[in-house]
This record gives structure tokens, C-alpha cells and sequence, in this order.
């Protein structure tokens, strides 16, 4: 069962990669290859950070 904590953490990782999306093929302004790269590298981050809390707290 998922708790709050956990769909936190995968909603800010599916948020960046919507954000990553929308940069590479510009559909907030003009196309930014770049920054879309580095907004998408956020994705695996936030899922590590959220990972590394839940083993830390023993997954409560």
C-alpha cells in the first residue's frame, strides 16, 4: 500500500518529468534542449532522496 510520503515522491518525480517534457519540445515557451536535460536528470534524484528516507525510517 502506498502511503502519502510515497505518492509525494513519485508525484514530484512524474511533476519533473512533465516539466523536462515540456522544455525539450517547448510547450511553455521556446524549446531548451539543455534545460530539459537537466530538469529530466531531477527525476532519478528525487527517486534515490525518496528511497534513501523510506529505508532510513524502515519504511514506516
Amino acid at each position: 500500500m502506498l502511503k502519502k510520503s510515497d505518492l509525494f515522491i513519485l508525484g514530484s518525480a512524474f511533476a519533473s518529468f512533465l516539466f523536462s517534457i515540456s522544455l525539450w519540445f517547448g510547450f511553455l515557451g521556446t524549446p531548451d534542449k539543455q534545460a530539459g536535460i537537466f530538469v529530466g536528470i531531477w527525476v532519478p534524484s528525487i527517486l534515490a532522496v525518496g528511497i534513501y528516507f523510506k529505508l532510513k525510517t524502515g519504511g514506516r
